[in-house]
Formats: C-alpha cells, structure tokens, sequence
C-alpha cells in the first residue's frame, strides 16, 4: 500500500480576485504536494473557496448579481488563475457544495448534543470585512485590529462552542507534540496571546446573517465562519456522508499550509472542535509569513498601478509561471514575512534562472551538440574534479529531501541551486573547450556526461517547483519518468540524442522591463 500524503490549502474567500498574496499559499503547497508526488506517495491536495458571510452578499449585491452569480464567476476565475500557475491540486472545494453544508449541519448538531454548543446573546464590534468580533480593549484607535477599518457595535441572540473548556488540552497538545504548530515561533504567539489570558467561548452562530448554512434544529440561526469553514478538510474528504473511503484513507492531513494571520483558528479552534467530535488532529499546522509590499500586507483591497503590476495574471504569461514560482520559493524564507518587488523578481530572473540554471543547460547541451553531434557520451575513468562534483551534488540531493521533510522550501530550492552554480563552477575549472583542442575524446565524453547527469539530477529535484521548464530539460535528455530515478549515482541518463531545447529564460533588460510593466497598471 502507497505512502499517503495530504496536504490542503486554506480556503480561499471569493469576494475579490485573488492577488499574488493568496497564490504565494497555493504555490508553496503545489511545490510540497508534487514533490511527494515524485517519491511515489498517494497524494491529495485540497484547495478551495469559503463561499458564505455577509460579505459576500454585499460584494455580490453591489454588482447587481445573486450571491451564487457573483461566486460562480470568482471561482471560476480562481480556477483559471491557478491553471495558469501550473496548479497540480486533486480537489476544489466549495462551501456552497450540497455535501459540505449537510455535514456542517451535522458537525453543529452532533457538538449541540455532545454539549459543547449552547445558546446565548453576543454582544461586540464586529468588523464585517474580517466578519469577526472584537471586544473594546481588542480595538485599535477604535478600528478593526487586523484591517484597521470601522467596526460597528451589534448584539443578537447567538450559539456558542465552549471553546473555554480547550485551553489545558490545547497546551498538551503542543507540549505532547512540538511538530503539530510549525514554525516554533507561532506556538508562543498562541500560548502567550490567547492561551493563558483565557480562552472565551466562540460565537458560532449569526441571525442577522442569511448568507449561510442555516443551523438545521434553530433554522433562523446561519451557521458563522469557523465551524463552517474549518470543516472543509474533512467533509471534503466525505466525512459525514455515506461514502466516507476519502476519509478513511487520507485523514489525518499531513499538513495545512496557512498564512499566520489565521493560525489562531487552525491552532486552537480547530483542533478544539476535532477534539469535541472525537476526530483525530492534523499532523502539522504551518502559519507561514505574509508576502510584502512596500511594508504592507499584499491584500485584495489594494488598487494601486503598482499593485496591478503585480498581478500574477499580468506576470506569468510575460515571464512564465516557473519564474513566479521560483521567485517566491526562494525569496521568501518559508515561514516569515518576505518582501515583493519587481525589481528583485526580474534580478533574480536574470542572476538565477537565465544566468546560473538556462545557461548552464544551454552551453552544456551546445558543447555536446558541436563535438558529439547531440549524442549523450559515455564516461571513463573519472578525475578528482568529476568525483569532487558528483559528491557535491549528491550531498545536495540529501539536503533537497531533508529540507523537504521541514517543509522548508526556501532552503530546499537554495540547494537545488547550489547544484547549478557548482555545475558552472565546474565547467570553469575543467574547460572542455581546451580540453577539446587536445584531442582527448574520452576525457571530453566524461566532462559532459557528468554535467549531462548533474543537469538531470537537478532538473529532477527542481521539477516539482518548476514543473514546466524542468519538465522540458528532463525531456530533451530522455527522461520520462515522472518519479524520482537514480537521484544518488551518475547513471541515470540512457544512450541516445539530446533533443532540441529553445533558450529556457531569455536575459531581461530590467529596467525596460520596469519601464514596461508600469504603463501596464
């Protein structure tokens, strides 16, 4: 029986295109959800969109349309968005679908008898753009401490889940298992922030909301965010319904990849309500940083030419989905807020992709096409400049699986990379063009049969990053093995010719580029 793995995405709320910001979470899981892919195991990869609150509702009345009009069209944007950044997720799920909102129903209902919800009264500041509560202490300068927007003070009969009673479970729970909140720094802000002031009980109910899960006992009650929500990666899986294998099969998700802005709820909420229906917890909780611009959160709300600029729908087609892509793998140190700019994506294009990767793969591939008419050489008997490379590249390769096994992308990707750059190194030291000039047929063949095989290998490894020009390198050189082959010797290319390759990421004029992109906003 295959090696399973789960992985989900938050889900996305459709009241607005999704910005770079929501493709950086996306991305990052695509990366992690092939790469297990390339080791065999039965993956599943959930994403998907939160469809309900009065957000939604304004959003779609504003434009004159149904609230299932207005979300029909963002979803099928967002789907379209992420074909477009070659996204390999296995399901899409909606929290309109007809089997998710039963098992809500369900979810609510069973934690109402178990007596873990009960009924009262809520009165606070509710920010509606974030749809949450906040008490007057919570406030800052009297606005929304997240959005920082204005909040309106409301009071309605409501159903509450004792999240109160969690609080030492919780704290257990991350003593008992320091791997479920990653990285170590969220599990302070968890424990110091909400934890040991005391957990309140959580509204998990509105009345003066419609655009919703109706509770089905109470049905003037809606159903609110978190128990509607939070659910989707198990009822995605067909918890709560007849056919549940889904479930059976993958639960629990080996990771939820989040943005830290939403931790709280997948910390402490979540793991709550899986303890109250007696379901078993996610491995892994990973809050990553926030994508950053200019010093500020990337948001949907933003509209400046600047930020239109940025729009991967705008990005992608000039530059490829690969480089996006690699930019925020690589950028970004996984787990913390990183910087966007356009000017450090179009550098690192240059220095990275066109410079270190595409031009190591194009003049290894001309040299092999001018002296072995495109034939993939034989090697003999290797020196110590070809043993020092393949054992460097071969301590990558560990690395790449151990930074993996972290989720950590960021140094996963740098080590790929090394490869690359001692690949190049390599060739300054060895010059096969002088070698050539001698005459040695055998000494040549050996050069470039180990650059031909470290140019496999890290191709292979950059793959599920890059899957698009990766894919292309690995087959023009024969490879079509869609797993990971032969990743720890230097035999792993077969006899034959190299295919024809077009440049893979053409050099930018960058400031032309900047020139270009700001008519563009």
């Amino acid at each position: 029986m295959k090696e399973k793995f789960y992985i989900t995405t938050p889900i996305y709320y459709p009241s607005n295109k999704m910005t770079l910001g929501n493709a950086y979470t996306t991305i990052v899981c695509d990366a992690l959800a092939r790469f297990n892919r390339k080791q065999g195991k039965d993956v599943l990869y959930l994403t998907g969109t939160d469809e309900h609150g009065q957000k939604i509702s304004q959003s779609a009345t504003k434009l004159g349309k149904s609230e299932k009009e207005f979300l029909d069209e963002m979803v099928e944007d967002t789907k379209d968005l992420w074909k477009l950044l070659d996204i390999s997720y296995d399901k899409f799920i909606r929290t309109t679908d007809d089997y998710h909102e039963k098992a809500v129903q369900k979810i609510f209902t069973e934690l109402y008898k178990k007596g873990y919800i009960y009924k009262g009264s809520y009165k606070g500041w509710y920010c509606t753009p974030c749809e949450s509560f906040w008490t007057e202490s919570q406030l800052v300068d009297g606005k929304c401490p997240d959005c920082k927007r204005e909040v309106k003070f409301q009071e309605e009969e409501a159903y509450f889940f004792k999240l109160s009673e969690f609080g030492e479970k919780i704290l257990k729970l991350y003593e008992e298992h320091p791997e479920f909140l990653q990285p170590k720094s969220r599990v302070n802000e968890m424990v110091n922030n909400f934890i040991k002031p005391g957990l309140s009980d959580l509204c998990v109910s509105r009345t003066s909301v419609k655009w919703g899960v109706p509770v089905e006992f109470d049905p003037k009650h809606t159903i609110y965010v978190w128990i509607d929500a939070l659910p989707n990666y198990i009822t995605a899986l067909g918890w709560g319904s007849e056919d549940d294998s889904l479930f059976k099969k993958f639960w629990p998700a080996d990771v939820h990849v989040i943005g830290k802005e939403i931790v709280r709820f997948h910390a402490i909420v979540w793991p709550a309500i899986l303890m109250a229906l007696g379901i078993e917890l996610p491995h892994c909780v990973f809050g990553h940083g926030w994508l950053m611009f200019g010093g500020d959160k990337l948001s949907k709300s933003k509209k400046t030419n600047e930020h239109e600029c940025i729009d991967p729908r705008i990005l992608a087609p000039r530059y490829t989905s690969d480089a996006i892509r690699y930019f925020l793998y690589r950028e970004i140190p996984f787990g913390y807020d990183g910087n966007y700019s356009t000017e450090a994506f179009l550098t690192r294009f240059n220095a990275d992709l066109s410079n270190n990767f595409g031009n190591l793969v194009s003049r290894t591939f001309s040299m092999v096409k001018k002296y072995f008419n495109s034939q993939i050489p034989e090697y003999y008997q290797p020196t110590e400049d070809d043993n020092m490379l393949k054992d460097y590249v071969l301590s990558q390769v560990k690395d790449v699986f151990e930074q993996m096994k972290k989720f950590d992308i960021t140094k996963a990707t740098a080590s790929i990379f090394n490869i690359f750059t001692e690949a190049n190194t390599y060739i300054q030291k060895v010059q096969p063009w002088a070698v050539a000039k001698t005459g040695d047929e055998k000494r040549l063949k050996t050069i470039l049969r180990y650059l031909l095989e470290t140019i496999r290998i890290g191709s292979e490894l950059f793959e599920p990053f890059a899957p698009t020009s990766s894919r292309k390198v690995l087959d023009a050189l024969g490879v079509e093995d869609k797993l990971f082959t032969n990743l720890d010797n230097f035999d792993g290319l077969k006899e034959g010719e190299l295919k024809p390759l077009d440049i893979l990421f053409p050099r930018l004029d960058v400031n032309a580029e900047l020139e270009a992109l700001s008519k563009l906003g």
